[in-house]
């Protein structure tokens, strides 16, 4: 044979294999591919393959998508599991902890002894902090298991802003701490009323963790993407090891073990800031005062 047409040939057939192995390739990515699609959009399905045709990166593929929808699957029954359980505590508590309260205030207009009616104030002191705990879990759970949505537009920041501050000030006032705003003509994109309370919880930690005398500053950066909302204060501050923990649920920082929550309002606060589309970071100093920045979006989320 002419040696010309043996080389030809060789060539024609290594190309022949490397398109055959190419094509395969393609193949198993396009597989891949479509699978992770279907993950991504919660529709994947296990599907009869034929060993012999699917490779065995795809059989792996397959058998750890199945496994992650499985666990996927475990987990939403759980979290429904467990809201079903805070909504029952929360039905089954609401009555026995308002009789709790009726009582000590019917107590409370007796004409008991010091040491009694000091017993009488704590009984009713821990039965509005469990109300107010199983409240909090309950909010917290629905926002977790999307029970409650949250529904975000274009809306006043200063509104916002002068709405959380009217509410506080009863407080702040009854501590002689001074809280202004800085005036600001800006938008942003968040649900007004669940906004409303994740800027009041930075507020009433301000507030609470602020000595008397001292004061509370809300002031808005606008950004491109962001509008940021301060709330500055001059309290006791966190260490560096407490500003990284202090948004974790039911966390209480040792400075702050005798003062009146139960390490829920800075939880909520960033839950719903991302269910909002935006964030909040801290920068503090221990015994130098705290600030605290809520981001909201300018505009609407692209779904």
């Amino acid at each position: 044979m002419i040696p010309w047409v043996v080389a030809l040939c060789a060539v024609l057939a290594a190309a022949a294999v490397i398109g055959y192995d190419r094509y395969r390739v393609r193949r198993t990515m396009d597989t891949l591919d479509h699978m992770l699609d279907e993950a991504i959009d919660g529709a994947f399905t296990a599907t009869h393959f034929d060993e012999s045709r699917l490779s065995a990166v795809e059989a792996k593929m397959q058998r750890y998508l199945e496994a992650s929808g499985t666990t996927k699957a475990q987990l939403a029954e759980q979290k429904a599991h467990i809201q079903e359980l805070i909504a029952d505590v929360s039905h089954q508590t609401k009555t026995p902890i308002a009789n709790i309260l009726l009582y000590a205030e019917l107590l409370d207009d007796k004409p008991l002894p010091e040491d009694c009616r000091d017993c009488v104030q704590a009984l009713s002191a821990q039965a509005e902090k469990l109300r107010f705990l199983i409240a909090s879990l309950v909010k917290a759970g629905r926002l977790e298991t999307g029970v409650i949505a949250v529904h975000p537009k274009q809306d006043s920041v200063a509104a916002l802003v002068q709405d959380a501050l009217r509410e506080v000030a009863p407080k702040a006032a009854a501590k002689g701490i001074t809280l202004s705003g800085m005036p600001a003509d800006e938008t942003a994109c968040f649900d007004r009323k669940w906004t409303l309370e994740a800027l009041g919880n930075l507020l009433d930690n301000a507030v609470k963790y602020t000595p008397a005398g001292g004061s509370v500053t809300v002031s808005v950066v606008p950004y491109e993407l962001f509008c940021r909302i301060d709330v500055t204060d001059t309290g006791i501050g966190l260490t560096e090891e407490e500003s990284s923990r202090v948004f974790a649920r039911f966390y209480r920082a040792p400075t702050a073990q005798n003062a009146p929550g139960v390490g829920l309002g800075l939880y909520l606060a960033r839950e719903i800031a991302a269910a909002n589309g935006g964030y909040i970071k801290v920068s503090s100093h221990s015994g130098a005062g705290s600030t605290f920045s809520l981001f909201l979006p300018r505009g609407e989320r692209q779904m």
